[in-house]
């Protein structure tokens, strides 16, 4: 075989072993919530983010002022911990089956998300100022979904 034809003959074999790699094929997951999203609220979202509220700010008493920030590593991982749990309860809260419609929705959900992320760098670098602040807009994009959709979930 010349080396004209060895070369067309390796290009059109390379073609076609690249053209069978780019095929798509659907995968489809068995994925089928556990709970309903009250329940994916009381159990996994809600004690969640109590850890970082817990561990944000200060209470005053009648003997003076107690400050809630973390105290030491162990403090500083049930941050971590609560971070991951609320960045992954974002995608969660996306997922078909548990997710409500709507852009807005969404938009909440990747708030959530994107805010785990930032408390996640909080508890590494241990700032008890970034948390408060954060455990404020964590605060703010609870409220806003909760006044959009937990209208049902109110009545129970």
């Amino acid at each position: 075989m010349t080396s004209v034809r060895r070369l067309a003959a390796l290009s059109l074999s390379a073609a076609a072993f690249l053209s069978a790699c780019s095929v798509e094929e659907e995968v489809t997951t068995p994925m089928e919530p556990v709970g309903d999203m009250k329940e994916t609220m009381d159990w996994v979202l809600d004690p969640a983010a109590d850890v970082i509220w817990g561990f944000a700010g200060f209470v005053t008493t009648a003997e003076g002022e107690i400050d809630l920030a973390p105290k030491d590593e162990e403090d500083w991982a049930r941050v971590k911990h609560a971070a991951w749990v609320l960045a992954e309860s974002g995608n969660l809260l996306m997922v078909p089956g548990l997710a409500e419609e709507g852009a807005d929705w969404l938009e909440y959900s990747q708030g959530l998300r994107t805010m785990g992320g930032r408390l996640i760098e909080i508890a590494e670098a241990q700032d008890p100022e970034a948390l408060f602040e954060a455990g404020g807009h964590l605060y703010n994009i609870c409220l806003a979904c909760h006044q959009a959709y937990a209208r049902e979930l109110r009545q129970d």
